[in-house]
């Protein structure tokens, strides 16, 4: 029994239901979708629009959430997976709307991020992503393909902490109600920001993580706040015990997410690896970037703690023969995503809509 899919599985016969969750079927029922009417829909103006056609012509694609609102998507009795989430929103307040997600009745989350870092869209602009897990299509239509196993219940609830009101947020959740292999293990992201990254501060992208698992990804948000190369800061990871030393130590920023001599002055995005310039370009004052790595065929296996860090190193004097290097005090976000046992350590307290504010 196993509950992967890909295209060496993808023809075996499986013991799985199919359901759905979306604002055109609340509970994911079987038979249950796009039965709306202009009593029961949320979605502003849409039964009207559809009047003319009957019931089951779009009466309720979305909802809206209010400024300070917290909606549950997601509130469904296991065993299952979760296979895919599509959601899109205006993209001027993604950093401020918050993804939650919880397993098995916890009440603390196993995922706890804004959805545009968790989608890998920094900085409240679209950005189109073509890596495996996720996938991001004009005009910014988010798509995560994490599959996430859950045995007794899954819970999602998304906190509009944006100071407006969303009138139009489009999602759909689909998962399988099927059994689950006893040595599944837990999907969880976490958000962490920090602006702007203290003189000789090394940015810490995840801690605290005890239990036994495996981490599978990074994104980041960077913005210079200094001219000249950024990235020759070093990716570690400390596994099990470690302390002063990490097992897992890279050789440079652009180097762990894959790029090579400064990246370029082009953007990609590849299954497992990809780097954009937003706004400006890489090396001027104010240029902000994305980058992600997803650890899908190398994943860092721990057994019982983790702790992942990045360096903020650049240039001083860059070509010159006194060249050497410089500690950065750049605005930096990030997200990290990583399966593990339950219990999982609480995370650290969220950071509020101002340490949260992009400007």
């Amino acid at each position: 029994m196993h509950t992967s899919l890909d295209l060496s599985s993808i023809y075996l016969k499986r013991q799985a239901e199919s359901r759905s969750l979306s604002a055109e079927n609340f509970r994911g029922e079987k038979g249950a979708g796009g039965m709306a009417t202009k009593e029961t829909s949320l979605t502003p103006g849409a039964p009207e629009q559809g009047r003319h056609l009957g019931r089951g012509w779009k009466a309720s694609p979305c909802l809206p959430i209010k400024s300070g609102e917290t909606v549950t998507l997601m509130d469904n009795a296991g065993p299952g997976v979760i296979r895919h989430m599509w959601i899109t929103f205006d993209q001027k307040i993604r950093r401020q709307v918050i993804l939650r997600i919880y397993w098995d009745g916890a009440t603390q989350p196993s995922v706890e991020c804004p959805i545009g870092d968790f989608m890998c869209q920094g900085w409240n602009k679209d950005q189109n992503i073509t890596a495996l897990p996720i996938n991001v299509n004009p005009q910014g239509g988010m798509n995560c393909f994490f599959p996430m196993p859950f045995r007794k219940h899954a819970r999602i609830t998304v906190e509009n902490g944006a100071s407006i009101d969303i009138p139009h947020f489009f999602y759909t959740i689909n998962y399988t109600l099927e059994p689950v292999p006893e040595e599944s293990l837990y999907f969880h992201a976490q958000f962490r920001r920090v602006n702007p990254l203290p003189y000789k501060d090394v940015y810490t992208i995840l801690d605290g993580v005890t239990g036994h698992g495996h981490y599978v990804g990074t994104f980041m948000s960077w913005q210079q706040n200094s001219s000249g190369w950024w990235g020759e800061g070093e990716i570690k990871m400390y596994l099990d015990g470690d302390r002063e030393w990490p097992t897992i130590c890279g050789t440079g920023t652009e180097d762990y997410f894959g790029g090579a001599w400064c990246f370029s002055p082009d953007n990609f995005s590849a299954p497992y690896f990809g780097f954009q310039h937003v706004v400006g370009k890489s090396g001027q004052t104010g240029a902000r970037m994305t980058m992600y790595r997803f650890h899908m065929q190398d994943p860092v296996f721990f057994k019982k703690d983790l702790k992942v860090t990045m360096q903020a190193l650049g240039w001083r004097d860059h070509g010159l023969p006194n060249a050497r290097y410089h500690a950065l005090q750049d605005d930096i976000a990030s997200v990290a995503y990583w399966y593990q046992t339950l219990p999982a350590a609480p995370f650290p307290a969220f950071p509020d809509r101002d340490a949260r504010e992009i400007v």
